[in-house]
């Protein structure tokens, strides 16, 4: 039977306790040839870095035997041990502002009991200082430092500029060991879901390899094409048959619902492993990773900068600029990458621009139903009958009854969030239509302009104008002026043109007009 290690961040748990390792030490062996001495790397949440962490650990502890049958196993590496100190800060939440001090403490009394240090008053920075110092003097062999999630306590605070600030001082107080302990250091490596732009580390470590876009770690972290195949066969054929599907079919599924992310520009495609692992083990396809949490700070910068979101999930910027992320500007597009909710779909050389995209279907739907609240928030009372009439009409091509349910959708949604501009009219819309399983696409370029909504069933072609504050004669006369319905004459579906109106006086769908062809 197929043990799969969900949840499992201990390298030697994983090889004692005899579950699926996928083999990434010929990334140990990279590093040790590059022969840097500190490496950083981002990668969104439960993406397997605290594993890697502790696979280096054991990797320096000189623990030969838990490498056996492993790419590192045959180097010729001389298997010493190193004085290894691991900083584990994913075990809070961070709260409240002196809680670091706290985690800290805790770890530092174990090394100061194993290296017999005399603890005295002194600051965490400065015990970290004496720790490093101690370890190499006591061993005789340079100190090994492994950082995990070293930006957790920021990340709990984004909302919270006061206790960011706090955090980041004392981050920075404590990091900034790496630089004046260089003579006692044979390594650094830190991981962490996002790269802070104002904490003094990056500027201070001249010398830091941040191979969080590089083409040689671009599978460090999470599962390829290849790696799913060659040690999960017997998993996807078991989900095969609880899906009543075909070895292919449930590879489809898995691909569709958990691959699609990319973290270098040359790099293959990679699968969430937190969920591909459930799934297998749980022989049941579902949105696992939407579980483990989302920021706030993610719909609230979005709804604050006013942003578009059909624009936001399909678009270009440059890697400066998803690598930093400042808390006075949390700009969503960085956001949204470093967390996981945008990944890379293709990269331009020439301009040096990364395309972002949506990574799979369960992030898509996982984010969509995270942000509906920010733009649409019903009452209680609204009838789930609304939203079952309008995927219902559409597919039924009564496009008349599907916006009467819509019209009764949207005058239930709450006065406090009420849509007050037209972007978040077409935000709204956007993601309603995307939500409740219609085949939905977005400014979808023609030669005389971009059609706002276009929905397509297996019978009919939907294409929709919206207008705020307008009537619906002009929207439908602008998609009969433009020719919107150009492109897809040739297509057998029927064709229908409409054209919304929304009203800020009422706060609702106020009129349509609707042409078919």
């Amino acid at each position: 039977m197929t043990k799969y290690p969900i949840g499992e961040q201990d390298f030697k748990n994983v090889r004692d306790g005899g579950f699926v390792y996928i083999d990434k030490t010929s990334f140990i062996e990279t590093i040790i040839k590059e022969g840097g001495k500190y490496y950083f790397l981002a990668r969104p949440r439960r993406f397997g870095k605290s594993l890697f962490l502790s696979t280096l650990r054991y990797f320096f502890e000189g623990r030969r035997e838990l490498f056996d049958g492993l790419h590192i196993g045959s180097s010729d590496w001389d298997w010493k041990e190193y004085p290894v100190l691991r900083l584990d800060l994913n075990r809070e939440r961070y709260i409240e502002p002196d809680k670091l001090d706290d985690v800290l403490d805790k770890i530092f009394r174990d090394w100061e009991s194993k290296y017999e240090i005399d603890v005295k008053d002194i600051n965490p920075a400065q015990r970290f200082e004496t720790i490093i110092q101690a370890a190499h003097n006591k061993t005789g062999r340079q100190v090994v430092v492994l950082v995990d999630e070293y930006d957790k306590p920021l990340v709990s605070n984004l909302s919270n500029e006061e206790n960011f600030e706090i955090y980041r001082a004392k981050l920075a107080s404590l990091y900034s060991n790496f630089k004046s302990s260089a003579e006692h250091l044979r390594l650094v490596f830190m991981t962490g879901v996002s790269r802070f732009s104002k904490l003094s580390i990056f500027s201070d470590l001249n010398n830091l390899n941040d191979i969080t876009f590089d083409n040689n770690y671009a599978d460090v972290c999470g599962i390829t094409e290849s790696e799913l195949l060659e040690n999960f066969g017997t998993g996807i054929e078991q989900l095969a048959h609880e899906e009543d599907t075909t070895f292919e079919g449930a590879s489809y599924l898995l691909k569709e619902n958990y691959d699609g992310y990319r973290f270098a520009p040359k790099g293959s495609e990679i699968y969430n492993p937190w969920s591909l692992l459930n799934c297998l083990a749980k022989k049941s396809m579902g949105y696992y990773w939407n579980d483990t949490g989302m920021p706030n700070l993610l719909a609230e910068s979005l709804k604050r900068i006013g942003a578009d979101l059909k624009k936001t999930f399909d678009t270009y910027c440059r890697e400066d600029e998803l690598k930093g992320l400042d808390l006075q500007n949390p700009m969503p597009i960085p956001l949204l990458y470093q967390t996981g909710y945008l990944t890379i779909k293709d990269y331009n050389r020439k301009l040096r621009q990364y395309r972002l995209g949506i990574p799979n279907k369960e992030v898509k739907s996982g984010l969509f139903n995270f942000l509906l609240p920010y733009y649409v928030s019903c009452r209680r009372q609204t009838p789930n009958a609304a939203v079952d009439g309008i995927v219902t009409n559409f597919i039924l091509g009564n496009p008349e009854e599907a916006l009467i349910s819509m019209q009764t959708y949207f005058a239930g949604i709450d006065y406090q969030l009420k849509i007050d501009n037209e972007n978040n009219f077409h935000n709204a819309f956007f993601l309603l239509m995307d939500l409740i399983g219609l085949d939905t696409e977005t400014e979808v370029h023609t030669s005389d302009g971009s059609i706002d909504i276009k929905v397509e069933t297996p019978d009919y072609i939907y294409i929709i104008e919206l207008k705020y504050d307008h009537d619906a004669d002009s929207a439908l006369h602008q998609i009969e002026g433009k020719q919107y319905a150009r492109p897809f004459r040739s297509d057998e579906r029927k064709i229908f043109l409409i054209g919304v109106a929304f009203s800020s006086a009422t706060r609702c769908i106020e009129s349509w007009r609707i042409k078919q062809l």
